[in-house]
């Protein structure tokens, strides 16, 4: 069963392994067999090397400039809802808020995340869709 502090020390260490060159940090936060997925409907990276690679793909490198707050909204047994908000600087201007919905290990290592991200220019709809 997973605590908030548990989970307050997980996110902290998943921002400093963002912020840190290399993905040596992943096998400290993720079970060698996790699912990572950046979107509900996104097919999701499996296990270490995956993460790794969708890692190195997705982020500038140690020298990116971003501020990320966190609120963990809710904690049942294994599960975790956080809502973060991240705002990328020079050259990108970005601004995500998220959702996490993160499934622990008993070690305490992330065996399952799932990210809805939101940000603001998208809206909720697609263009020219409908409800």
């Amino acid at each position: 069963m997973a605590s908030r502090q548990r989970i307050e020390e997980w996110i902290a260490a998943y921002e400093r392994a963002w912020r840190t060159a290399g993905t040596e940090r992943l096998a400290g936060l993720f079970a060698g067999d996790a699912v990572y997925s950046m979107g509900p409907f996104e097919e999701p990276a499996r296990g270490l090397a995956a993460i790794a690679e969708l890692w190195e793909r997705e982020r500038r490198g140690p020298e990116e400039a971003f501020e990320m707050t966190h609120e963990v909204i809710a904690l049942e047994g294994d599960t975790a809802v956080v809502r973060v908000e991240v705002r990328y600087g020079p050259p990108q201007n970005l601004h995500y808020r998220d959702l996490w919905i993160a499934r622990f290990a008993a070690d305490g290592r992330c065996r399952g995340f799932e990210e809805w991200p939101f940000w603001p220019e998208k809206g909720i709809v697609p263009k020219g869709g409908s409800r």
